[in-house]
């Protein structure tokens, strides 16, 4: 089993190697640290997670643990739902995602930027996986009111939903999508530097 103190003492860039070598009988306890009060072993166990997540796919039935987070009152732990719901999509085979959806886009709509930026950036897990709710993400995505988000983080947020915007454009066109991003990166919210970065960024010149 694991120890609590391994775990805590292990450096950050070392967790993914350790995640392929836990035990499934580990992931229990794994997820019970993630309401862990001590803040490097609940984040170090929420890495550990991510990681093996990527892998394997025994992570995946805690699926109703981490739905249950995106109701969490503590900012910390929606974040964690969200993160670890994305990373685990690509095991969904029975689409469980479809019965928690709208609960997962709510958060674009949290009172904390940070986590509203890690819900955006998170969904580009998903596109890969969850092709019929590329519209209804999309949707969502758009009707985000950029100048109602604290005007330090703007620019980065609307960066994040234009890259997952992108993402779902590479799998069919849409008009709805062109237009949103166009007039994105025409609005006057990034300079002519700025919108050439983001057009290499997103492998299109508007």
């Amino acid at each position: 089993m694991i120890d609590s103190e391994i775990l805590r003492n292990t450096e950050k860039n070392d967790l993914a190697e350790l995640s392929k070598t836990i035990e499934t009988e580990d992931i229990p306890q794994l997820v019970a640290w993630l309401t862990e009060k001590d803040d490097k072993l609940r984040y170090h166990a929420f890495l550990l997670l991510e990681n093996r997540s990527e892998q394997y796919d025994d992570v995946y039935p805690f699926w109703n643990v981490f739905c249950e987070k995106l109701q969490s009152s503590n900012s910390y732990q929606r974040s964690i739902g969200v993160i670890l719901l994305a990373d685990n999509a690509k095991w969904d085979r029975e689409n469980k995602i479809d019965n928690i959806i709208q609960d997962y886009l709510r958060i674009l709509n949290d009172e904390k930027p940070i986590t509203v930026r890690q819900c955006i950036q998170s969904l580009e897990k998903i596109i890969p996986y969850k092709k019929h709710l590329h519209r209804e993400i999309a949707d969502e995505l758009m009707s985000i009111n950029i100048m109602a988000i604290k005007e330090t983080m703007r620019k980065t947020v609307l960066v994040d939903i234009l890259s997952v915007l992108a993402a779902i454009r590479k799998y069919q066109a849409s008009e709805k999508i062109d237009t949103y991003i166009f007039q994105a990166l025409t609005g006057g919210l990034f300079d002519k530097k700025s919108v050439k970065q983001i057009e290499l960024m997103l492998g299109t010149v508007m």
